[in-house]
Parts: structure tokens; sequence; C-alpha cells
């Protein structure tokens, strides 16, 4: 099996869409070792199969439109086929949990668990190149919430 993968998604120069960099970029400095992989990817759908294909567990990282929490927000849930994340769709309606099945389809061994950390954007259409305040503010908790999330599978993988 490839490492557990912690994949961060977005778009580096839209405002909250950049969370997935950030956080990518932060956790560089961590020395996870080789059984845990971070990427941060600007990329949706079938594109992702070819990522997640043989690990056991992931997580995914980036932002979420819901209009019903504050921004800043962390939500936390498994993958499901109403994930709401920015990033896991593309411009045709790919979800996510539709790349996989399809993957799973065509003989990849894909991950058993695929859990969501999403922060409540508060702009993802700007061009700049940070973050609004609620969503910076945000990070250090998403950082906690994340290296928890490895040490947990570091140790059940």
């Amino acid at each position: 099996m490839k490492p557990i993968l912690v994949l961060c998604l977005g778009n580096e120069v839209l405002s909250d869409d950049r969370f997935g960099a950030e956080i990518a970029d932060r956790l560089s400095g961590d020395d996870f070792g080789p059984d845990v992989e971070v990427l941060f990817v600007s990329a949706a759908g079938f594109t992702l199969v070819d990522l997640l294909a043989g690990r056991e567990s992931a997580l995914i990282v980036d932002t979420i439109l819901t209009g019903t929490s504050d921004p800043g927000t962390l939500h936390y849930f498994p993958i499901g086929n109403l994930t709401p994340s920015r990033s896991l769709i593309n411009s045709h309606q790919m979800n996510l949990p539709t790349a996989l099945e399809f993957g799973r389809k065509m003989g990849y061994v894909m991950p058993g668990e695929i859990q969501v950390l999403a922060v409540e954007a508060q702009d993802v259409t700007t061009l700049a190149e940070k973050l609004t305040e609620p969503v910076a503010a945000a990070t250090s908790e998403a950082l906690s919430r994340i290296r928890l999330w490895v040490g947990d599978h570091r140790k059940s993988s």
C-alpha cells in the first residue's frame, strides 16, 4: 500500500480557496516519515483517482460553502455522495464519490476511508493570494486536527 495521504485541494490565487495550499505549505515542515504523504493539487474528479489509488486512508483538506456556518468554521466528515467541498467537483460536475466508484470499477484499490476537513470560506472568487481573516484564523486548529488524524492513522495502518 502507498502511504496514507493528506490531500490538500484548492486554487492558490482565489482568496480562501487557497486554504489547501496554505495547509500543505505549513505541513511541509513536519517530518511525518515515509508512511505519510502530503500533497497540494488544483484538481478534481477523475484526476484524483490516481492520487488516491492504492491507499488505505486519506484526509482531504479543502474549502466549503454551506451558507449555514460562519466563515472560518471547520467541518469534519466522511466522504459521501453529498460532499459539498469546493474542489471535489469539476466544471463537468464529476464529484469525488463518483470518481472513486469509477476507480473501483476500473480495478483500482481505492481507500476504505476518506475523511474531509473543510473550512467554511468567506470569499472564493476574489483573485488574491491571501486568505480572509476568519479562514486564516482557522489554520492553526486545522493543522492540529490534521496532525491528530495522521497520528491516529499511523497507529492503525
